[in-house]
């Protein structure tokens, strides 16, 4: 008897109930820090910028003592990183962008309302008067002392590093990253460069599924590829739960004679979830195996590729000790029609902004054993249970 399929959302939600953030930490330099996650808040010990500071090159004046159009002696020169001197009365003092206000000043002329005095270089003309606090920022604009500046399970990002060092952080804890051990399977799968012989196909799986996985900050071990019998699989799936945060195969879960995952991963240990209402991607089964959880994704490139994103990645990244788990969906225009079936289905599409909104263009082929669609496109379009769409309808997307 064939089991019922699960429905896709009930698959995801005990997924995630089941993840558990992994507890290793280490602590590393920022040089080190890209695409880690991170194992604590982050605060900042100081205010940023430290002193108020000028926004740009001009001159620090007192607005009460300057009139438009007048003559000032010029008493001073700041540049970047050095402290002024107290600005003598009726005087201004040259400023440059990111140089400390000096005492006595309250706003900065920008250079380009000021003009040069003729044969008077310690002299400057001020053209028009800006209001008090023109073009300074304040010391802490950017962040206060004791504000968390990043939460822990962020993915530090470029730009993450340098808020980090921006407070003076150059150390950070951070999530080792998750051992994932991959297989493929299959009697049929040669590697690249290999030849091919009658029957035989080459293991593209193995590149997408390293890819995605490095793309996340994880750490792949390579068990390659895994011959179509009981024992093979056997050793396979051991030698992956051992050290392992978890093992992912292609190929073996469908019901096919020769497909020997689901029979082992029953036998070393459960199976929980198996067949999911989810097009490309049906035969996709989780479980655990000597402890180590598993999932077995479909042997067609494209359901596997599909079958990764929606549903074990956000699983991965909540044990990843990640924040943000969920993919992020955003409404796209159709530019096709399409009748949807008896499960959710993801099409591979090419999201194009067209002036103000983003048109979908689906791929003419959307088998899942299509990989050129994945290639061409740059989104997954989602298509709900026998949801009737026509060109102009909205649609759920999902970027890759």
């Amino acid at each position: 008897m064939v089991a019922s399929l699960t429905p896709l959302e009930d698959a995801i939600t005990a997924l995630l109930a089941k993840a558990s953030p992994i507890d290793r930490t280490q602590v590393c330099h920022l040089d080190e820090a890209l695409g880690k996650y991170l194992a604590e808040d982050i605060r900042s010990s100081v205010d940023v910028p430290p002193a108020a500071n000028s926004a740009m090159d001009g001159y620090a004046i007192k607005c009460s003592e300057i009139t438009p159009d007048g003559v000032y002696e010029v008493s001073d020169r700041i540049p970047a990183g050095q402290i002024g001197n107290q600005l003598a009365v009726g005087t201004v003092a040259r400023i440059f962008t990111g140089a400390p206000i000096p005492p006595g000043a309250d706003a900065v002329v920008m250079q380009e309302n000021t003009e040069a005095v003729a044969g008077h270089d310690d002299q400057v003309k001020i053209k028009i008067v800006p209001s008090v606090s023109a073009n300074i920022r304040p010391r802490g604009q950017d962040i206060s002392q004791g504000t968390t500046i990043l939460e822990r399970g962020r993915k530090l990002g470029p730009q993450d590093l340098g808020l980090i060092a921006s407070v003076g952080v150059a150390e950070v804890e951070v999530f080792k990253p998750l051992k994932i051990a991959i297989m493929s399977t299959g009697d049929e799968l040669v590697e690249p460069a290999e030849s091919l012989q009658a029957g035989q196909i080459y293991n593209s799986n193995r590149f997408v599924l390293a890819g995605l996985l490095k793309d996340l900050g994880m750490q792949v071990v390579d068990l390659g590829v895994i011959g179509d019998t009981q024992e093979a699989t056997e050793e396979a799936l051991r030698h992956g739960a051992n050290g392992s945060d978890c093992i992912i195969s292609t190929g073996g879960v469908s019901v096919g004679e020769e497909d020997y995952v689901r029979t082992v991963v029953e036998e070393l240990g459960q199976l929980e979830i198996w067949r999911i209402a989810i097009k490309p991607g049906k035969p996709l089964a989780f479980g655990e195996v000597l402890g180590t959880p598993i999932f077995g994704l479909p042997g067609n490139p494209v359901s596997a590729f599909v079958g990764f994103l929606i549903i074990a990645q956000p699983y991965l990244l909540a044990c990843q000790g990640g924040i943000e788990t969920e993919n992020e969906f955003y409404l796209g225009e159709a530019d096709f029609d399409f009748m949807g079936g008896k499960r959710k289905e993801y099409l591979r599409v090419r999201a194009e902004v067209s002036r103000d909104r983003v048109l979908l263009k689906k791929f003419s082929e959307q088998g899942s054993g299509v990989m050129s669609s994945v290639s061409w496109a740059n989104a997954l379009a989602e298509v709900d249970v026998g949801q009737q769409v026509k060109s102009g309808d909205n649609l759920r997307y999902l970027p890759l």
